[in-house]
């Protein structure tokens, strides 16, 4: 399959990636459990997103963007606008996958000074299952053709799915994941700091926030296979679907402070991603018939995106449009006693 990722982009990209993580990891330690204000947040937010567009742009000059060789800059345009494309779309599905991490917060009552850490967590298990999906997508695409009707039809299908879902309370007491781990491990009432496991009259069992974060991955793995298939009908270029993956997930724990407040206000956003999967899933089934250009592909993500958060903030919700707790968690812990920082 071609790419125009050398050795060199690839090698950079790796080290940026494990910069990243260690700068992240380093400054989670260093501040330790605390409640992300909405400043931090949306700094961090703002960091992420140059670093995308300085990443593109440094993509761009690196293909001959800035050359005089015609070819050289018309393929600098063409993925420069599938990564910003693809990487739209891949941060608008990240925004559903906000909502659901909210939703499991509220359930279980983490307190918000640790779902910090939980958020990396499940960051790192996303790069780990995106970069595995991608490479197995990337082959099946090298090996069959077909595949990218199957892709299609899925991404069809997911948007019909999604848009009848949309507005209905979630039900996680019927979960059946959150059943399965319920009837095969011990869990302690409360909290214990950001423990996994504690121990109850000398007996070790499992916290909450063990179940939040297997739940977590869970979810990490059914977005995976809902998101990939998607930047697959932007580019078939690995280099390209991978980087923009990475990108829109680096930034989804800063995200998630960011909107977790916000959630009610965009009420209408699920409805929005319905019609992009949609749209994208029709897209990869006319692949063969008439190539949808990317620009046109960004420009529909763009308009539907922005007119759904439009109207949810001129139509109210019906109801009250809140996320209601059910597990019989105090959700206390430890976090009681530390004081959230700004």
């Amino acid at each position: 399959m071609l790419s125009v990722g050398t050795p060199l982009l690839w090698s950079g990209f790796a080290a940026f990636v494990v910069l990243a993580l260690l700068v992240d990891f380093f400054l989670l330690n260093r501040q330790g459990a605390h409640r992300v204000s909405m400043r931090e947040a949306g700094l961090w937010s703002l960091v992420w997103v140059a670093v995308s567009f300085v990443f593109v742009g440094l993509l761009w000059w690196r293909l001959g963007g800035m050359g005089e060789d015609l070819a050289a800059r018309e393929l600098a345009n063409a993925k420069a606008l599938e990564f910003v494309t693809g990487y739209l779309v891949e941060k608008a599905l990240a925004v559903d996958n906000i909502f659901v991490f909210l939703m499991l917060f509220t359930y279980f009552a983490v307190p918000p000074a640790f779902q910090k850490r939980v958020l990396m967590i499940g960051i790192l298990g996303a790069l780990v299952l995106r970069g595995a999906l991608i490479l197995v997508g990337a082959w099946l695409i090298a090996q069959f053709h077909w595949i990218l009707y199957v892709f299609g039809a899925f991404l069809l299908f997911t948007g019909v799915k999604m848009w009848w879902a949309a507005g209905q309370e979630p039900d996680l007491d019927n979960n059946p994941a959150l059943q399965w781990m319920r009837r095969r491990m011990r869990v302690s009432p409360d909290y214990d700091g950001e423990r996994f496991f504690t121990r109850i009259d000398g007996v070790k069992v499992a916290t909450p926030l063990l179940l939040v974060v297997l739940l977590i991955g869970i979810v990490d793995v059914v977005f995976a296979v809902d998101s990939i298939p998607a930047i697959f009908a932007i580019t078939t270029d690995p280099f390209i679907v991978l980087t923009s993956n990475v990108f829109a997930i680096l930034g989804l724990r800063a995200m998630y402070f960011l909107l977790a407040g916000m959630h009610e206000r965009f009420h209408l956003l699920p409805y929005g991603l319905a019609i992009v999967l949609a749209l994208i899933g029709s897209k990869m089934l006319l692949i063969d018939v008439y190539k949808i250009p990317v620009l046109w592909s960004l420009a529909a993500t763009v308009l539907v995106l922005g007119a759904t958060m439009t109207l949810s903030l001129l139509i109210p919700p019906r109801g009250d449009g809140k996320l209601r707790g059910g597990y019989p968690f105090t959700g206390s812990g430890k976090a009681d006693d530390q004081p959230p920082q700004a």
